[in-house]
């Protein structure tokens, strides 16, 4: 309907009227203008939308706790913080003006943003994992904790103290809604935040593991080995050489 938003993540999609119509490539369609295209000889419909990409380590663990396609109907609640953003969206597109481009980048990530809490307020809580957990103030200040300070060795006792909660009772919250143990996911961030700084940098191995708090470059191998299977350096390696 008219004013709904839609995301699509993850994956290529086809955009259709008719299912049974023929689908035509979309560099042929922009091939004039990157900007804007027309299909069809009518009016009837005008679509506006752009892309937000996602990097750090978490962006493939959030793409994969979405749906490939997040509907947000604008008769709903969800749907007004988007039609606002729309029309300003389309507003900067076509004024072309100094700054246009960079309104509309930021403009989408606020879409994306709010589009992502739709999700989660209309999702069933044990199937969204760590961001599901974000609702909830005291597993979300434990999961910020813990994303700041990855090269922290975290303990339970200080998990359960910033949650305020005991130890038992917010080790089982924590993994009822998160889906690990506290303890677990903070080693996991952890290695995932190694594996970022060995695609992402030049920094030598060492530099690495005393980067995230380890004592010693065996100590940084033994636990990235368990985690993914081969050393650090042999992971920089094999990864750079798929791409």
């Amino acid at each position: 309907m008219a004013g709904d938003a839609l995301v699509v993540s993850g994956s290529t999609f086809l955009l259709a009227s008719d299912p049974s119509m023929s689908a035509v490539d979309a560099g042929e369609v922009f091939s004039s203008s990157p900007l804007a295209a027309r299909v069809g000889q009518c009016d009837e419909v005008a679509l506006l939308g752009g892309s937000v990409a996602l990097h750090g380590p978490a962006a493939g663990e959030l793409l994969e706790l979405l749906k490939p396609v997040i509907v947000i109907r604008a008769r709903h609640g969800g749907g007004a913080p988007l039609a606002l953003l729309l029309d300003e969206l389309k507003r900067e597109w076509r004024s072309d003006r100094i700054g246009s481009r960079a309104i509309c980048d930021d403009l989408l990530r606020l879409m994306f943003v709010h589009a992502l809490r739709q999700h989660i307020d209309a999702g069933d809580p044990a199937a969204l994992g760590w961001i599901g957990a974000l609702a909830g103030p005291p597993i979300a200040a434990v999961l910020r904790a813990i994303h700041a300070s990855p090269a922290r060795t975290w303990s339970l006792e200080a998990l359960s103290a910033i949650a305020a909660m005991s130890r038992s009772a917010f080790a089982l919250r924590f993994k009822r809604r998160v889906g690990q143990p506290p303890v677990i996911y903070a080693a996991k961030w952890r290695m995932r935040i190694a594996t970022r700084a060995l695609l992402d940098t030049t920094k030598r191995v060492s530099s690495v593991a005393a980067s995230l708090g380890f004592l010693s470059d065996a100590a940084f191998g033994v636990a990235f080995k368990r985690e993914y299977g081969v050393s650090p350096g042999r992971y920089r390696t094999d990864t750079k050489d798929a791409e």
